[in-house]
């Protein structure tokens, strides 16, 4: 997130996003401009709050949980605008594939989920053939039916803001 400089920091360098790299995305909204900027090793993505052009800015960082994971973020794009490589990205940032495996499953079972599909015909969609195939009372102690049910609720969690989850240094 970037803003503008407080006053005493009128030596704060100014960000023009095009001029440092592909830009893959550039929004302007209500609440500033949304910038993604292109990087071999990953992309930056940037906030800025008041988007006018040559202004002296500074990084706000809130004092969050996120805290580590925005300082990470910060130095690969300060290497960035100093014409210098920006780095990998921070180990865990990048997805495994067993979790963007999760991911697409927990997304399948939520919109199953919103068009009104039970547990059991999310478990068959997403192939778990013993799903149709259990009694009523087995279905209910089966470990896909436990399985589904943990998709739906990580899934909503993650439609209610956890997926910033994904983002932090782990």
């Amino acid at each position: 997130m970037l803003d503008a400089a407080p006053d005493g920091f009128e030596a704060a360098a100014a960000v023009d996003p095009r001029t440092i790299g592909t830009l893959l995305l550039d929004e302007a909204g209500i609440e500033g401009r949304h910038v993604i900027v292109a990087d071999a090793a990953g992309e930056h993505r940037l906030w800025l709050r008041d988007p006018q052009p040559g202004q002296p800015l500074a990084a706000v960082i809130p004092l969050d949980k996120d805290f580590l994971t925005r300082i990470a973020s910060l130095l690969r794009f300060q290497r960035r605008l100093l014409g210098r490589a920006a780095g990998p990205l921070p180990r865990g940032w990048p997805l495994t594939a067993y979790r963007l495996a999760r991911l697409d499953l927990m997304l399948r079972a939520l919109d199953l989920r919103d068009c009104g599909a039970t547990y059991r015909q999310i478990a068959a969609e997403l192939g778990r053939e013993d799903a149709t195939k259990l009694s009523a009372s087995d279905w209910k102690m089966s470990a896909s039916r436990s399985f589904v049910v943990r998709l739906v609720r990580d899934g909503i969690a993650m439609m209610n803001g956890d997926y910033r989850k994904l983002l932090r240094i782990r």
